[in-house]
């Protein structure tokens, strides 16, 4: 089932209201949020993942408010990796990955060591297994959150209940190649698995190559629709005041040049 913002007022201090959203995503599909600083993409982002409440409207579920679902329901059909994971105590990367298994504790697969193997190997963490996290760099960190975060949300639910996967700016402390390699692997968790994924981004041409649909956050306005169609060279403009030249890549995918 979709999750639903029905004139969602997006508030960073409760008082002035920094856009009103109305949009619906989908299932199964990858959906960005984008918009310049300020904007109230990070706010939005605590505003579906249910740790905030809107200032107005609000966010269904299933055709629920997400305040009907208790923190353990929750925690078994969405996922959450914030900006700032940081770790308060010397645990290995393993052990912070098992803690994506935790909500699902009383109902164990058989394999969730396997499990949380595989979820390391997808984001190439792995071979940090044994590391202490607080040595890690924070591209390291940001990988190692993302396992924790596909761990929990990696087999299908037995109830058919979609699952949710909510990202706050997954490539900000990533590389080039790293950021392209998280990109194509969330492409195709929501591809072959149809894992529902929500990230905010940055980069426009990111966004471009590899999602869905996007939600644009622009003062009180939100621009929501399928990716190519809502950034355009217009929006560019209008939203974040730069010009651009759209041009193709070689494997036919538009991107912007920005001058």
């Amino acid at each position: 089932m979709s999750l639903r913002c029905t004139h969602v007022g997006v508030s960073a201090d409760g008082k002035k209201r920094l856009a009103q959203v109305d949009a619906t995503l989908e299932p199964g599909r990858f959906t960005a949020i984008l918009g310049p600083n300020g904007a109230g993409k990070s706010t939005l982002m605590s505003l579906l993942t249910g740790q905030r409440q809107p200032m107005g409207g609000q966010v269904l579920l299933r055709n629920r408010p997400l305040s009907a679902y208790s923190a353990a329901d929750m925690a078994t059909v969405r996922a959450v990796m914030l900006q700032e994971s940081a770790v308060a105590f010397d645990f290995l990367v393993r052990e912070v990955v098992e803690l994506g298994r935790y909500p699902h504790r009383y109902q164990p697969t058989q394999d969730e060591a396997g499990l949380v193997q595989q979820a390391m190997e997808a984001t190439q963490v792995a071979h940090l297994a044994d590391r202490n996290v607080t040595t890690l760099s924070g591209g390291e960190k940001a990988r190692v959150q993302l396992a924790r975060a596909l761990a929990q949300v990696w087999h299908p639910r037995t109830d058919g209940a979609d699952r949710w996967l909510f990202l706050d700016e997954p490539t900000a402390a990533l590389d080039l190649a790293h950021q392209h390699q998280v990109m194509r692997l969330l492409r195709k968790w929501v591809a072959r698995e149809g894992l529902s994924v929500v990230a905010v981004l940055h980069d426009v041409n990111l966004a471009l190559r590899y999602v869905d649909d996007v939600l644009v956050l622009d003062g009180r306005l939100a621009h929501f629709g399928p990716t190519h169609e809502v950034l355009s060279a217009q929006t560019l403009a209008s939203v974040w005041g730069v010009s651009s030249q759209a041009v193709n890549s070689e494997d036919g995918v538009r991107q912007y040049l920005f001058a």
